[in-house]
């Protein structure tokens, strides 16, 4: 028989946990509920696409 193991957590680990909600938390507050990048790329005006609302014409 296999003893259970005995789980240990370090409060550093919990503090960690609590910040990261906390930011999500703050995060969902001021930007509105769902997913939103933090860091992305700057695209030159420059850079192709093919997309009618990036052409600068609307149609």
């Amino acid at each position: 028989m296999k003893k259970p193991k005995k789980k240990e957590k370090s409060r550093l680990d919990d503090v960690i946990k609590a910040m990261r909600r906390g930011n999500r938390e703050g995060q969902q507050e001021v930007l509105g509920p769902g997913f939103h990048s933090t860091s992305h790329v700057h695209r030159s005006k420059k850079t192709y696409t093919r997309k009618q609302k990036h052409k600068g014409t609307e149609e």
